[in-house]
């Protein structure tokens, strides 16, 4: 007879953090589940931001982790909320379900929340992909739900053996020829691979030449917030670790040019991050660092290139089209006992 499902809420960081081992396993064994839901990513989100109350559930079948949804509760303007650990700087959120335990396990996470929603007025989950285990919940009892889309999320897909150039449009394949011509004539381009070394060397170039592109167009850029850096630097060591991060620096003769961070995983590839030197404008050193990182991303069998969030040109220029991610929400109804 198989074990009854148990549920329960982690309120406190460091048993949060107590789950690291465990939450790697279902992380790993989770289809739906990206490197923005694993805890080397939201263990240091929570430790840097923490902006509420912490809300995480478990499902266990005995001792086993079947399902984790990692919330907290904001209790602000718009009432207490229920949002997911990793919001805003997460490009893809969700719960982790054990496919083996799906539906079960889904069903008592839901159960879970209602029998708490005396402590919310409404649940949140936010940037929602299209295989995410969050459109499977069923909807709790008397609440409002409403699903709608959320960001556009291009995406460049390759047939097996196809190259991301092979793949581009030929406008495209053009611009990319001219760039590494230019780039040549200045002496020629050279692309490292962060480590565990290094990595802090790289994200220091990061930093600085993200915030060049940005202030170039009057603009500070998601890493202006010394949070923001922070919380980067603590999270690089366990996405090294699990082979999952790809931070690379591009120089052009002898000057850093441009860096890029991003995630390789189960075929699919996310480009995070950039940076470029302004003063390399005319050798365009985005592109020439973009198209390495896919073409690396091909070569580790990736078939899927996200460009996550966002629906800037450059991205549709490669020849990727849109997926979008979706908000599901839940609001108590107004006749709720417990409201």
């Amino acid at each position: 007879m198989k074990a009854a499902l148990a549920t329960d809420t982690i309120g406190d960081a460091a048993s949060l953090a107590a789950l690291e081992l465990e939450w790697w396993a279902l992380w790993r064994h989770a289809p739906s589940a990206t490197p923005f839901q694993s805890p080397a990513w939201l263990l240091p989100w929570w430790r840097h931001f923490h902006p509420g109350e912490l809300f995480a559930v478990t499902v266990r079948r005995g001792e086993r982790l079947v399902g984790l949804a990692p919330f907290y509760i904001e209790d602000g303007a718009l009432g207490r909320r229920l949002l997911p650990v990793g919001i805003s700087l997460s490009d893809y959120l969700d719960v982790l379900l054990d496919p083996e335990h799906r539906e079960e396990s889904g069903q008592a996470l839901v159960d879970h929340f209602v029998r708490e929603r005396e402590r919310w007025d409404e649940w949140r989950l936010e940037e929602l992909a299209s295989q995410a285990a969050g459109l499977t919940l069923p909807a709790p009892p008397c609440c409002e739900e409403q699903l709608m889309p959320q960001s556009a999320c291009p995406v460049l897909t390759f047939a097996d053996g196809q190259t991301a150039e092979a793949a581009s449009p030929e406008r495209h394949r053009r611009n990319l020829r001219l760039a590494r011509n230019r780039a040549a004539r200045r002496g020629g381009t050279v692309v490292e691979q962060g480590t565990a070394a290094s990595a802090s060397g790289i994200l220091d170039h990061l930093f600085r030449l993200h915030r060049a592109r940005w202030q170039s167009r009057g603009e500070d850029g998601v890493l202006a917030d010394d949070a923001v850096q922070s919380f980067q630097r603590d999270a690089v060591p366990g996405l090294i670790g699990a082979n999952l991060l790809r931070l690379y620096l591009m120089r052009i003769g002898d000057q850093p040019a441009a860096a890029y961070y991003g995630f390789v995983h189960e075929r699919r590839a996310y480009g995070y991050l950039t940076g470029f030197d302004p003063d390399y404008s005319f050798e365009s050193p985005g592109l020439l660092l973009w198209a390495h990182a896919i073409e690396q991303a091909v070569a580790e069998n990736a078939r899927e290139f996200h460009f996550l969030r966002g629906p800037e040109p450059y991205k549709y220029a490669w020849g990727a089209t849109d997926r979008w991610n979706m908000r599901r929400s839940f609001r108590r109804c107004v006749g709720d006992a417990h409201a």
